[in-house]
């Protein structure tokens, strides 16, 4: 493997000042040739950064015959600004992030990974007497955080599916990784959560004591983006080392702690239009301008 170069995230905040004032850097030639700048939004740091995809990238550039460059960030924010200087050219992301990004910076999909029995779930007590979504009108229901995909935009888009107004028919508490226990105090009378996380509750809990009232649908998945104006020949070449490698690669990210819940993922292929289910769910939240993060 190549030496690598270390992006840290003073950097990315240089960045975010540039994009402030006006500035953007166009990366040089030298920069460009054979070099992907890779950041991932859900990650702080430089060292958790290599220790998450520091086994994929030794695979990835294997594979690829291009060199990894890591660009550490501190958030969601300082990725978008990172990528709207152009001093990133790949960004992992999620898709409520991915929304505002392109709205941003114009950043297009390159692949993507569907993970396995990635929905929102809906659960109350079973001794609530609630059984459908449409009787949760005028009550609470605990969510984890705002913006989150699985565990506040989906249930939200769930509510609003089944006819109840998420934004004025019920009071949404956003909670954290409390949403659980919310509900075990009385606090709130359901629990709208990623079904992993749901799945792991009642693995710790007294399941009988739980009912399910609906999953929603797959949700759309995590993806890999390339910044306006990225080189097509980088692309696809990431499109065609994913294809033919998404074992061996997605082997390497499993090594990651944090990226277990990649465990029997599948390439799939989108387009930006994919993400209008996601857009269509800040709708269900209230939110019509998509070039801001939740929770900002």
């Amino acid at each position: 493997m190549s030496g690598r170069r270390i992006v840290t995230g003073a950097v990315a905040l240089l960045s975010a000042a540039a994009v402030a004032v006006g500035c953007s850097s166009q990366p040089s030639e030298e920069e460009q040739a054979g070099t992907v700048r890779f950041a991932v939004t859900d990650l702080q740091g430089l060292e958790e950064l290599q220790r998450e995809y520091g086994a994929f990238e030794t695979v990835f550039e294997e594979t690829s015959g291009l060199d990894v460059e890591f660009f550490a960030v501190n958030d969601r924010t300082a990725a978008a600004a990172a990528m709207q200087a152009d001093r990133v050219d790949v960004v992992f992301t999620g898709p409520a992030e991915y929304v505002v990004i392109h709205e941003r910076t114009g950043a297009e999909p390159i692949v993507a990974i569907e993970r396995d029995g990635y929905h929102s779930c809906i659960y109350t007590r079973a001794d609530s007497g609630i059984s459908s979504l449409d009787q949760l009108r005028g009550k609470k229901i605990a969510m984890s955080d705002v913006g989150s995909t699985s565990g506040h935009l989906g249930p939200s888009q769930m509510l609003k599916d089944a006819g109840v107004e998420p934004t004025t028919e019920l009071e949404v508490l956003t909670v954290g990784d409390a949403v659980h226990e919310a509900l075990k105090r009385g606090d709130v009378d359901a629990v709208g959560i990623g079904c992993h996380d749901y799945e792991e509750f009642m693995a710790a809990d007294d399941a009988g004591r739980y009912l399910l009232i609906e999953e929603g649908p797959i949700l759309p998945p995590d993806l890999l983006v390339g910044r306006k104006g990225l080189d097509p020949e980088t692309v696809a070449t990431i499109q065609t080392t994913f294809e033919e490698h998404f074992d061996e690669l997605l082997t390497a990210m499993l090594e990651g702690k944090d990226n277990a819940k990649y465990a029997n993922a599948k390439l799939v292929e989108v387009t930006d239009q994919d993400y209008d289910r996601v857009r269509s769910m800040y709708q269900a939240v209230g939110v019509n301008d998509f070039s801001q993060f939740l929770g900002d």
